[in-house]
């Protein structure tokens, strides 16, 4: 008999948050330090270090496709680069989420998942509009990232924003800290209430 191709990194999700961060000076960023922190400290939260891990780019491939499996919800957060995701986010989405894994033809390994994205920016919110500074929302920067989970088959979740990241003062990166840590934890599936099945 032929192997299962569903075998392998393609196994059933065991559920909790699989949370990737991009950052290539984490010990210099304040913000997402501190959200990092706050998120990691929830039981169910998977925490993946992506500059931290592969240094060089060279991407596990089968690992990270393996992580995704085992998880319902992916969660990326990064902070805004040039009006996108840091290089080796991209990097990562382009390795990792392959046709025939993530889309296309036999590529179901996300369907049915859902996707969330976390990032911080430099400007205010009110750069973030037709008529700011940047001309367009947030929403519209993270359109690609949206239409990653459609074509994957995966929910989209409201994006979490933080403005101003580098200017906001201690008590501020607090509170933001807390927001993160709460909207996270409502990702996260609720406890089942019995494992005992009705015969």
């Amino acid at each position: 008999m032929s192997p299962d191709a569903t075998t392998g990194p393609r196994a059933a999700a065991t559920s909790g948050v699989l949370l990737v961060l991009a950052h290539p000076a984490l010990e210099r960023s304040r913000a997402n330090r501190a959200l990092a922190k706050a998120a990691k400290g929830l039981s169910g939260v998977t925490f993946r270090d992506l500059y931290e891990t592969y240094p060089d780019f060279a991407i596990d491939i089968e690992t990270e496709q393996a992580a995704l499996v085992a998880h319902d919800v992916i969660a990326l957060q990064f902070p805004l680069y040039w009006y996108s995701t840091p290089a080796l986010m991209k990097e990562w989405l382009d390795l990792v989420w392959l046709h025939g894994f993530a889309y296309g033809h036999d590529g179901t390994a996300l369907q049915g998942k859902r996707l969330f994205v976390a990032c911080t920016t430099g400007a205010s919110a009110k750069a973030y509009h037709a008529h700011g500074y940047n001309r367009f929302s947030m929403d519209d920067f993270l359109r690609p990232l949206e239409q990653t989970a459609h074509l994957c088959g995966m929910a989209w979740e409201t994006p979490f924003v933080v403005h101003g990241a580098a200017v906001k003062d201690d008590g501020a990166l607090k509170t933001e800290a807390e927001r993160y840590k709460a909207r996270i934890a409502s990702l996260l599936p609720a406890p089942a209430a019995s494992s005992k099945t009705e015969v």
